[in-house]
């Protein structure tokens, strides 16, 4: 188990990392047609909710919502 004041906090940028993220977080739940599914309002509040994130609703954008989406579908597929 790691020790989270030794993690590195995550942003709206780092799209890779919140990608791992989410996969951790829900596993093969959702597949890469689910992953492509999910609405973006869905997506925002889970992105917000996650643990390290930094980011404030303000900064968000369809453009990063998307480059997770996308980096979250290529972190289901190397874990398959």
């Amino acid at each position: 188990m790691t020790d989270d004041k030794f993690t590195l906090p995550i942003h709206w940028k780092d799209h890779e990392d919140i990608a791992i993220e989410l996969y951790e977080k829900f596993g093969d739940d959702f597949d890469e047609s689910k992953i492509y599914r999910i609405r973006f309002t869905d997506l925002l509040e889970w992105v917000l909710s996650l643990p390290n994130f930094k980011g404030t609703r303000e900064e968000s954008n369809e453009g990063h919502l998307e480059q997770i989406q996308s980096a979250w579908v290529y972190e289901w597929r190397d874990n398959q």
